[in-house]
Protein backbone atom coordinates (compact mmCIF):
# COMPACT_ATOMS: atom_id res chain seq x y z
CA UNK A 1 0.00 0.00 0.00
CA UNK A 2 1.47 3.52 -1.07
CA UNK A 3 2.10 6.26 1.42
CA UNK A 4 -0.41 9.17 1.52
CA UNK A 5 2.11 12.05 3.07
CA UNK A 6 3.00 13.37 -0.13
CA UNK A 7 -0.24 13.83 -1.62
CA UNK A 8 -1.15 15.45 2.15
CA UNK A 9 1.95 17.69 1.58
CA UNK A 10 1.02 19.15 -2.06
CA UNK A 11 -2.24 19.82 -0.81
CA UNK A 12 -0.87 21.58 1.95
CA UNK A 13 1.34 23.51 -0.16
CA UNK A 14 -1.51 24.67 -2.94
CA UNK A 15 -3.41 25.46 0.07
CA UNK A 16 -0.43 27.97 1.09
CA UNK A 17 -0.09 29.16 -2.12
CA UNK A 18 -3.72 30.25 -2.78
CA UNK A 19 -4.03 31.90 0.46
CA UNK A 20 -0.86 33.34 -0.39
CA UNK A 21 -2.08 34.58 -4.01
CA UNK A 22 -5.57 36.00 -2.35
CA UNK A 23 -3.39 38.10 -0.13
CA UNK A 24 -1.46 39.65 -2.82
CA UNK A 25 -4.78 40.31 -4.73
CA UNK A 26 -6.31 41.88 -2.10
CA UNK A 27 -3.52 44.15 -1.47
CA UNK A 28 -2.74 44.75 -5.05
CA UNK A 29 -6.79 45.93 -4.85
CA UNK A 30 -6.07 48.35 -1.57
CA UNK A 31 -2.98 50.08 -2.97
CA UNK A 32 -4.84 51.06 -6.45
CA UNK A 33 -7.18 53.94 -4.22
CA UNK A 34 -10.62 54.60 -4.91
CA UNK A 35 -11.99 55.88 -7.85
CA UNK A 36 -15.42 58.25 -7.28
CA UNK A 37 -17.42 60.43 -9.83
CA UNK A 38 -19.90 62.90 -8.94
CA UNK A 39 -20.60 66.60 -9.16
CA UNK A 40 -19.03 69.66 -8.00
CA UNK A 41 -21.80 72.29 -6.20
CA UNK A 42 -22.39 75.07 -7.72
CA UNK A 43 -22.87 77.68 -4.74
CA UNK A 44 -24.51 80.90 -5.74
CA UNK A 45 -25.12 84.28 -3.76
CA UNK A 46 -27.47 86.97 -5.44
CA UNK A 47 -26.52 90.67 -4.30
CA UNK A 48 -27.95 94.14 -3.86
CA UNK A 49 -27.90 96.80 -2.02
CA UNK A 50 -30.23 97.35 1.02
CA UNK A 51 -31.27 100.45 -0.33
CA UNK A 52 -32.73 101.85 -3.34
CA UNK A 53 -31.82 104.66 -5.62
CA UNK A 54 -30.25 105.35 -8.84
CA UNK A 55 -27.18 102.96 -9.83
CA UNK A 56 -24.25 105.32 -10.29
CA UNK A 57 -21.48 102.98 -11.16
CA UNK A 58 -20.60 99.26 -11.76
CA UNK A 59 -16.84 98.56 -11.35
CA UNK A 60 -16.91 94.68 -12.46
CA UNK A 61 -18.79 92.40 -15.13
CA UNK A 62 -19.63 88.88 -16.23
CA UNK A 63 -16.68 86.40 -15.29
CA UNK A 64 -14.84 88.51 -13.63
CA UNK A 65 -12.75 87.14 -10.32
CA UNK A 66 -14.07 88.77 -6.90
CA UNK A 67 -12.08 89.39 -3.84
CA UNK A 68 -14.07 89.59 -0.45
CA UNK A 69 -14.56 93.15 0.26
CA UNK A 70 -14.13 94.09 -2.99
CA UNK A 71 -16.08 97.33 -3.91
CA UNK A 72 -18.30 96.20 -7.20
CA UNK A 73 -21.11 99.17 -7.39
CA UNK A 74 -21.96 102.20 -6.24
CA UNK A 75 -25.58 104.63 -5.72
CA UNK A 76 -26.19 108.26 -5.87
CA UNK A 77 -25.03 108.87 -2.78
CA UNK A 78 -26.47 112.62 -3.05
CA UNK A 79 -29.96 111.88 -1.51
CA UNK A 80 -28.30 109.80 1.44
CA UNK A 81 -25.77 112.33 2.17
CA UNK A 82 -28.51 115.39 2.70
CA UNK A 83 -30.59 112.82 4.78
CA UNK A 84 -27.50 112.50 7.07
CA UNK A 85 -26.66 116.19 7.34
CA UNK A 86 -30.56 116.51 8.47
CA UNK A 87 -29.74 113.78 10.95
CA UNK A 88 -26.86 115.28 12.15
CA UNK A 89 -28.64 118.85 12.61
CA UNK A 90 -32.03 117.36 14.37
CA UNK A 91 -29.14 115.32 16.98
CA UNK A 92 -27.29 118.34 17.86
CA UNK A 93 -30.59 120.48 18.69
CA UNK A 94 -31.70 117.79 20.80
CA UNK A 95 -28.70 117.12 22.27
CA UNK A 96 -28.35 120.86 22.71
CA UNK A 97 -32.33 120.81 24.38
CA UNK A 98 -30.98 118.19 26.82
CA UNK A 99 -28.43 119.82 27.88
CA UNK A 100 -30.24 122.53 28.43
CA UNK A 101 -32.90 120.93 30.76
CA UNK A 102 -30.61 119.11 32.66
CA UNK A 103 -28.65 122.41 33.76
CA UNK A 104 -31.97 124.21 34.85
CA UNK A 105 -32.31 128.13 34.73
CA UNK A 106 -29.76 130.72 34.78
CA UNK A 107 -29.70 133.28 38.00
CA UNK A 108 -30.94 135.80 35.51
CA UNK A 109 -33.84 133.94 34.21
CA UNK A 110 -35.33 133.42 37.89
CA UNK A 111 -34.45 137.40 38.82
CA UNK A 112 -36.64 137.90 35.91
CA UNK A 113 -39.24 135.69 36.66
CA UNK A 114 -39.33 137.00 40.44
CA UNK A 115 -39.44 140.37 38.28
CA UNK A 116 -42.37 139.85 36.62
CA UNK A 117 -44.12 138.09 39.58
CA UNK A 118 -44.17 141.69 41.29
CA UNK A 119 -45.08 143.34 38.49
CA UNK A 120 -47.68 141.18 38.15
CA UNK A 121 -48.92 141.70 41.81
CA UNK A 122 -48.94 145.24 41.96
CA UNK A 123 -50.82 145.22 39.00
CA UNK A 124 -53.51 143.23 41.00
CA UNK A 125 -53.24 144.92 43.81
CA UNK A 126 -54.74 148.29 41.98
CA UNK A 127 -57.13 146.48 39.49
CA UNK A 128 -58.50 144.33 43.44
CA UNK A 129 -58.22 148.37 44.48
CA UNK A 130 -60.41 149.51 41.93
CA UNK A 131 -62.52 146.71 41.62
CA UNK A 132 -63.43 147.34 45.32
CA UNK A 133 -64.04 151.40 44.31
CA UNK A 134 -66.56 150.53 42.01
CA UNK A 135 -68.34 148.11 44.34
CA UNK A 136 -69.33 151.46 46.97
CA UNK A 137 -70.15 153.49 44.04
CA UNK A 138 -72.62 151.12 42.36
CA UNK A 139 -74.24 150.84 46.02
CA UNK A 140 -74.88 154.51 45.51
CA UNK A 141 -76.05 153.99 41.93
CA UNK A 142 -73.62 156.76 40.73
CA UNK A 143 -71.72 153.85 38.35
CA UNK A 144 -73.66 151.54 35.76
CA UNK A 145 -73.27 147.94 35.82
CA UNK A 146 -71.76 147.59 32.59
CA UNK A 147 -69.01 150.15 34.61
CA UNK A 148 -68.99 147.39 37.75
CA UNK A 149 -68.64 144.52 35.39
CA UNK A 150 -65.29 145.74 33.58
CA UNK A 151 -64.01 146.48 37.14
CA UNK A 152 -64.46 143.27 38.33
CA UNK A 153 -63.10 141.64 34.84
CA UNK A 154 -60.20 143.55 35.65
CA UNK A 155 -59.38 142.00 38.64
CA UNK A 156 -59.76 138.46 37.46
CA UNK A 157 -58.13 139.19 34.69
CA UNK A 158 -54.82 140.19 36.99
CA UNK A 159 -55.11 137.63 39.42
CA UNK A 160 -54.79 135.24 36.58
CA UNK A 161 -51.65 137.01 35.48
CA UNK A 162 -50.15 136.78 38.88
CA UNK A 163 -50.83 132.97 39.19
CA UNK A 164 -49.13 132.66 35.90
CA UNK A 165 -46.09 134.09 36.79
CA UNK A 166 -46.07 132.82 40.69
CA UNK A 167 -46.12 129.29 38.39
CA UNK A 168 -43.29 130.45 36.20
CA UNK A 169 -41.16 131.39 39.08
CA UNK A 170 -41.54 128.46 41.12
CA UNK A 171 -40.70 126.46 38.04
CA UNK A 172 -37.46 128.13 37.63
CA UNK A 173 -36.37 128.18 41.12
CA UNK A 174 -37.51 124.09 41.57
CA UNK A 175 -36.14 123.30 38.20
CA UNK A 176 -37.58 120.92 35.16
CA UNK A 177 -39.45 117.93 36.49
CA UNK A 178 -38.52 114.60 35.89
CA UNK A 179 -41.15 113.90 33.27
CA UNK A 180 -39.57 116.59 31.03
CA UNK A 181 -36.48 115.53 31.38
CA UNK A 182 -37.30 111.99 30.75
CA UNK A 183 -39.20 113.43 27.22
CA UNK A 184 -36.09 115.54 26.31
CA UNK A 185 -34.00 112.36 26.82
CA UNK A 186 -35.88 110.30 25.05
CA UNK A 187 -36.31 112.93 21.83
CA UNK A 188 -32.41 112.81 22.06
CA UNK A 189 -32.11 108.82 21.94
CA UNK A 190 -34.44 109.45 19.01
CA UNK A 191 -32.64 111.75 17.32
CA UNK A 192 -29.03 109.40 17.63
CA UNK A 193 -31.29 106.64 16.01
CA UNK A 194 -32.05 108.12 13.08
CA UNK A 195 -28.69 109.60 12.96
CA UNK A 196 -26.94 106.00 13.19
CA UNK A 197 -29.72 105.13 10.37
CA UNK A 198 -28.55 107.43 7.97
CA UNK A 199 -24.84 107.07 8.22
CA UNK A 200 -25.88 103.04 7.65
CA UNK A 201 -27.94 103.84 4.76
CA UNK A 202 -25.11 105.82 3.13
CA UNK A 203 -22.65 103.42 4.01
CA UNK A 204 -24.95 100.59 1.99
CA UNK A 205 -24.90 103.06 -1.09
CA UNK A 206 -21.47 101.23 -1.56
CA UNK A 207 -21.96 97.33 -2.69
CA UNK A 208 -19.30 95.25 -1.11
CA UNK A 209 -18.44 91.51 -2.37
CA UNK A 210 -18.87 89.24 0.65
CA UNK A 211 -16.75 86.60 -0.35
CA UNK A 212 -14.19 85.53 -3.29
CA UNK A 213 -16.05 84.51 -6.49
CA UNK A 214 -16.71 84.33 -9.90
CA UNK A 215 -19.05 86.71 -11.31
CA UNK A 216 -21.79 84.39 -13.14
CA UNK A 217 -24.75 87.51 -14.05
CA UNK A 218 -24.71 91.15 -14.48
CA UNK A 219 -28.82 91.89 -13.85
CA UNK A 220 -28.55 96.02 -14.62
CA UNK A 221 -26.55 98.90 -16.02
CA UNK A 222 -25.93 102.11 -14.68
CA UNK A 223 -28.34 104.61 -14.45
CA UNK A 224 -31.32 102.26 -13.36
CA UNK A 225 -33.57 103.02 -10.66
CA UNK A 226 -33.29 100.27 -8.10
CA UNK A 227 -35.40 98.82 -5.59
CA UNK A 228 -33.92 97.72 -2.04
CA UNK A 229 -32.97 94.02 -2.72
CA UNK A 230 -33.00 94.05 -6.40
CA UNK A 231 -30.36 91.53 -7.65
CA UNK A 232 -27.44 93.16 -9.28
CA UNK A 233 -24.96 90.57 -9.73
CA UNK A 234 -24.85 87.03 -9.15
CA UNK A 235 -21.84 85.56 -7.37
CA UNK A 236 -20.60 82.22 -7.71
CA UNK A 237 -18.53 81.38 -4.76
CA UNK A 238 -14.99 79.61 -5.11
CA UNK A 239 -13.86 79.00 -1.47
CA UNK A 240 -15.23 76.12 0.06
CA UNK A 241 -15.87 73.55 -3.05
CA UNK A 242 -17.97 70.95 -2.04
CA UNK A 243 -18.25 67.74 -4.28
CA UNK A 244 -20.74 65.57 -4.21
CA UNK A 245 -19.43 61.70 -4.66
CA UNK A 246 -21.98 58.12 -4.09
CA UNK A 247 -19.63 55.38 -2.47
CA UNK A 248 -20.74 51.93 -2.78
CA UNK A 249 -21.00 49.48 0.33
CA UNK A 250 -18.04 47.72 -0.95
CA UNK A 251 -15.97 50.49 -0.91
CA UNK A 252 -17.34 52.57 2.16
CA UNK A 253 -14.40 50.95 4.32
CA UNK A 254 -12.26 53.48 2.54
CA UNK A 255 -14.25 56.44 3.11
CA UNK A 256 -12.82 57.85 5.85
CA UNK A 257 -12.81 61.45 7.31
CA UNK A 258 -9.65 63.75 6.26
CA UNK A 259 -8.46 61.35 3.95
CA UNK A 260 -6.76 64.06 0.76
CA UNK A 261 -8.34 63.45 -2.25
CA UNK A 262 -7.23 64.52 -5.79
CA UNK A 263 -9.85 66.16 -7.63
CA UNK A 264 -10.45 65.90 -11.75
CA UNK A 265 -13.10 67.83 -13.39
CA UNK A 266 -13.75 68.06 -17.24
Amino acid sequence: MKSKKPIIIVALVALIAAGLGGWYWYKSQQDQGLTLYGNVDIRTVNLSFRVGGRLAALQVDEGDAIKAGETLGELDQGPYQNALLQAQANASAAQAKFDLIIAGYRDEEIAQAAAQVNQAQAAFDYAQNFYQRQQGLWARRVISANELENARSSSDQAKATLKAARDKLSQYRTGNRPQEIAQAQASLQQAKAQLAQAQLDLQDTTLIAPSDGTLLTRAVEPGTMLNAGSTVFTLSLTRPVWVRAYVNEVSLNQAKPGTELLVYTD
